[in-house]
């Protein structure tokens, strides 16, 4: 089975369009979502339209719970709280109620999903280090855990020692035996110096996970962005990918 991951769109529906347009050609059988559907951005309910109908699985992140009105807004930024803010005064009904609906954390075939942490999917850590995943590796028993959330991918595998090493490559050979915490590529808000849009391939068949970068209209997410009064600043980081 071939299946497709997203996460972190943060209502950036240029970047979305153009993932989506890509997975029409990839043709995965499942397509899941690790959260953050909002936030950020300045399309909420377009970018929740245009996947949801799309998903098999899906978690909820902490910008979504925060546009929702869930969690209180004070470990955002300034920026990050006002769209929140605006994002929870944009959002249908119907597509409130949808992510304030969205679980923690989903078993999805021989993996789990979650938006940040699978030790502490409430508290909204980073995962960053090794010494962070021997911690998270201890945390679900499946094979691979992917999460989103740094929108800074990479791959954490540990061997049958237990010994963890760290890879940014953009393919990786799966090895029978060992494990894996996988941080999935943001959609809408790269933050690895590297602007694009990004999702992540799972190739059971072939044992290998790919990850996607593709380029998109960023100038017309950051007019979109500048368009709806949200802070600047969120427009202008889209052309440097921080």
């Amino acid at each position: 089975m071939r299946w497709a991951i997203v996460s972190d769109i943060h209502s950036n529906l240029e970047a979305l369009e153009e993932v989506l347009a890509d997975l029409e050609r990839e043709r995965p059988e499942s397509l899941v979502c690790l959260g953050d559907f909002v936030g950020y951005g300045a399309s909420p309910n377009e970018c929740i339209e245009r996947l949801r109908p799309r998903l098999s699985a899906a978690v909820v992140g902490n910008h979504d719970l925060g546009a929702c009105g869930k969690i209180r807004l004070g470990s955002f930024s300034g920026d990050a709280a006002q769209a929140a803010r605006w994002t929870g005064t944009t959002l249908t009904p119907a597509n409130r109620d949808y992510l304030a609906a969205l679980p923690f954390t989903v078993r999805w075939r021989d993996a789990r999903l979650v938006h940040a942490s699978p030790a502490r999917p409430e508290s909204w850590v980073y995962v960053l280090s090794p010494a962070d995943a021997a911690e998270e590796m201890r945390a679900f028993e499946e094979r691979m855990c992917f999460i989103g959330h740094s929108h800074f991918p990479g791959v954490f595998e540990q061997d049958g020692a237990g010994a963890i090493r760290y890879t940014r490559a953009a393919v990786v050979r799966l090895v029978p035996g060992h494990r894996y915490l996988v941080n999935v590529p943001s959609v809408g808000q790269p933050r690895d110096s590297d602007a694009r849009a990004g999702y992540l391939v799972v190739d059971e068949e072939e044992g290998l996970l790919r990850q996607v970068r593709l380029g998109y209209d960023i100038a017309g997410a950051m007019r979109r962005i500048r368009e709806a009064g949200l802070p600047r600043f969120l427009s202008e980081r889209l052309q440097w990918g921080e």
